[in-house]
């Protein structure tokens, strides 16, 4: 049978695992506005307009041809937007379906004062985006429970690469060296995402998978090398506790911790970029960094 898959949510992360299907595979994906069709067209997605509560007759449709499903879409103050809507859909009319995707954060894990953690540390968001995706990842696998599909759920670290770096805010100024002693992130390239998700639809495997790096760092060294590449003077280094910042940007120091991606690795998923170092050096040289770099996750 050819694998047929449906994205729902075809932001930045989505399109990167679009671009690097397979020839011929037939993709499927949703979008909040009808402007991005021709984006979506270009990455070689059948575009569908979803926003909730309800699916149109396209999308059920395509669903029902559909062999893999990726969900990339923000749950929000009434759950998952997806489940909600195509539920009935996925349990009653996808009898071809054998395998599930979610995206979701290593923000589910909240604070852990910089230790390393993995999949079997516990959940302790912070925020109310993380608690909204551990109740949504908490759902999609209750779901998987009851149908007898594997779901695999990807917590992903800070994502960024073509068209969404630090070259690019440093080519736009928007680059801070911002300093909180002893604050580490970890960060993923987008080809990795959508590496893994290939990896495991392929296999059909289900579980939970930090999808992250292995150099968790302080985020002013990343600008500094970026910078330094670049051949230009880095921005001067900023005290977090008297910068202005916006809430939400604060309160992404408010976690510090070093997260293991040794499970997915386990699987036999070697990471494209294991190191921001590693990513930067390469889409300097080969001039992706530029990207487009629009869209959601």
């Amino acid at each position: 049978m050819t694998r047929t898959f449906f994205l729902f949510g075809a932001g930045y992360s989505a399109r990167a695992f679009a671009n690097a299907r397979p020839h011929g595979t037939p993709i499927a994906g949703t979008t909040r506005s009808a402007e991005k069709f021709v984006t979506l067209e270009a990455a070689g997605v059948t575009p569908h307009l979803f926003a909730g509560p309800t699916l149109s007759s396209g999308i059920k449709d395509a669903l029902t041809r559909s062999t893999h499903l990726v969900i990339s879409t923000a749950p929000g103050d009434e759950g998952d937007p997806v489940l909600k809507a195509a539920r009935k859909v996925i349990v009653d009319k996808m009898p071809a379906l054998s395998w599930i995707g979610y995206l979701s954060t290593v923000g589910v894990y909240g604070d852990a004062g910089g230790a390393w953690i993995d999949e079997t540390a516990e959940c302790r968001p912070t925020s109310r985006r993380s608690v909204d995706r551990l109740e949504a990842e908490r759902a999609w696998q209750a779901l998987g429970a009851e149908i007898g599909m594997p779901i695999a759920i990807l917590r992903l670290s800070g994502i960024y690469g073509p068209g969404r770096n630090a070259f690019v805010n440093l080519e736009n100024g928007t680059a801070r060296r911002l300093v909180k002693p002893g604050q580490v992130f970890n960060r993923i390239h987008v080809d990795d995402i959508a590496g893994a998700l290939w990896h495991l639809a392929d296999k059909e495997i289900g579980g939970i998978f930090n999808v992250t790096d292995d150099l968790p760092a302080p985020p002013q060294d990343v600008v500094a090398y970026a910078a330094e590449i670049m051949g230009v003077e880095p921005p001067p280094e900023m005290d977090f506790a008297t910068a202005q910042l916006s809430p939400m940007a604060r309160s992404f120091y408010g976690e510090n911790k070093r997260v293991s991606n040794a499970a997915i690795k386990a699987t036999g998923y070697r990471f494209r970029h294991p190191d921001y170092r590693a990513a930067l050096t390469a889409m300097w040289r080969n001039g992706s960094w530029r990207g487009e770099g629009e869209g959601d996750k």
